[in-house]
């Protein structure tokens, strides 16, 4: 019954957003970007975009109010475009759950909740091919087990499957050594990015958002109460920098896996005693080919879902056109996180411009073979690097004020969770700064306490 009650809110809430975001879409063109009694987002990624949209929408007669500043509009590097694109409910935190069946249903309705005008419809390429996790062990087994019972307990659509089940549903895959495995019939798969970023980007501004190419430089902050008084940042306008002083009510930091740079360029010269913990690590995704017509009856995958290998955390999924009429492309992408003791922060961004391939070559290569007889004859087309925003205290969002500048609301640490749930996160970031308390979703799990030593930190699971 209370999973039933949570899903009708849930649907009564986006029916709302629907509604709110159609009747107050409006062209907007601010020339004043010395913006008093602000709003202000540093960064204009997925959950930057997302909080501006949703603060416009709990509040439509103030969205001139909220600006967006990000230094690199066309995202080349953002951790976002550069992302697998996917999405899952299979958490073991029911916030997390929560907040991905929040993010499954804004993509499902993007197509409404994005347009802008009668222009054509937002489509975001929303795959909903499912999330596939194996376990290899009885220990694995009954961890997934409990999972389980949290996600479809919170409304997920994922069925357990026994050896024989995967073997029937998925022909080329090997579960000899499988126990269990955890399957989202619906409701999981992977996106565009681009598609959501743009479509975000193009709605925030029709509803009167001003969205700014720039960078902070410093703030003035009140020597009393800690809290940011304006902030001082360069931005591009036709070619030329212009230094913009921005008066602030508010400051967002959505700045991803550069968030605890900027909260120091916030904060000044003297350092933080409680800066945020998190850092800009280095993922790696390959792209590769498996051709179609193989000797022995093996079996090249149609439509793979994003299937993860129990102990190697290797991933991999269909790439391409997938749909139910199109041809299958024979594409796949994959990836794994580093060891523990290559894992390290990023501080060059020349590291980007290369992925790793010792971890092809080591780690994913055999361990796809060994997963999908099919994958021993493949190739190589592509590879590339991004940022990946790394929570070290426990790889989970942190999403509160900082009580050292008490207006400053940091929506960060998603530890690869960001995109999926940037609309959650951004609809709880607007409830904090509109009323000062989560209203559609309890993410007090979040709160910054854990990074103080206040509480213990909350620890996901379901991590790939």
């Amino acid at each position: 019954m209370q999973m039933l009650h949570r899903t009708r809110s849930l649907s009564r809430l986006l029916q709302s957003l629907r509604q709110r975001t159609n009747q107050h879409s409006h062209n907007f063109l601010s020339t004043n970007t010395q913006t008093n009694h602000a709003t202000l987002i540093l960064g204009g990624g997925p959950i930057g975009l997302s909080t501006a949209y949703h603060l416009a929408t709990i509040d439509p007669a103030r969205a001139s109010h909220i600006t967006v500043l990000e230094r690199d509009p066309t995202y080349s590097r953002a951790s976002a475009t550069l992302s697998a694109g996917g999405i899952r409910q299979q958490f073991s935190l029911c916030e997390n759950v929560q907040m991905s069946l929040y993010g499954r249903d804004f993509l499902r309705g993007a197509h409404e909740l994005l347009r802008v005008d009668e222009e054509e419809e937002v489509d975001v390429q929303f795959q909903e091919r499912g999330y596939l996790f194996l376990a290899s062990t009885e220990g694995g087994a009954r961890v997934m087990r409990e999972n389980h019972g949290v996600q479809v307990g919170q409304g997920a659509d994922v069925r357990l499957l026994d050896g024989d089940m995967l073997k029937e549903k998925f022909p080329w895959l090997n579960v000899e050594d499988v126990v269990l495995g955890s399957y989202g019939e619906s409701g999981e798969g992977w996106f565009d990015p681009w598609i959501l970023l743009r479509g975000l980007k193009q709605k925030c501004s029709s509803m009167g958002v001003n969205i700014r190419k720039g960078s902070p430089i410093n703030a003035v902050r009140d020597n009393t109460t800690g809290s940011i008084l304006s902030v001082n940042a360069i931005e591009q306008q036709d070619g030329k920098e212009v230094q913009t002083t921005y008066h602030v009510d508010k400051v967002i930091n959505a700045a991803g896996a550069h968030c605890a740079s900027l909260m120091q360029t916030l904060a000044g010269s003297t350092p933080l005693k409680y800066p945020i913990p998190v850092e800009p690590r280095k993922r790696c995704i390959f792209f590769f080919h498996c051709a179609k017509d193989q000797d022995d009856g093996i079996i090249v995958p149609d439509i793979a879902p994003l299937t993860i290998c129990p102990i190697s955390n290797v991933y991999f999924r269909s790439e391409g056109n997938v749909s139910e009429k199109g041809e299958p492309t024979g594409n796949f992408l994959c990836g794994v996180s580093p060891s523990k003791e290559d894992d390290v922060a990023i501080r060059d961004a020349t590291d980007l411009e290369y992925a790793d391939h010792e971890l092809w070559d080591q780690v994913i290569w055999p361990a796809l073979y060994h997963r999908v007889p099919a994958f021993g004859e493949v190739k190589l087309k592509s590879s590339w690097a991004g940022l990946y925003e790394y929570n070290t205290i426990d790889q989970n969002a942190i999403i509160d004020f900082h009580p050292e500048m008490p207006n400053v609301l940091m929506v960060n640490g998603f530890s690869g969770h960001g995109l999926q749930q940037a609309p959650a996160a951004g609809r709880a970031a607007a409830e904090l700064v509109s009323n000062g308390k989560f209203q559609t979703l309890n993410l007090d799990i979040f709160s910054f306490d854990r990074c103080c030593g206040k509480k213990p930190p909350v620890f996901e699971l379901g991590i790939v």
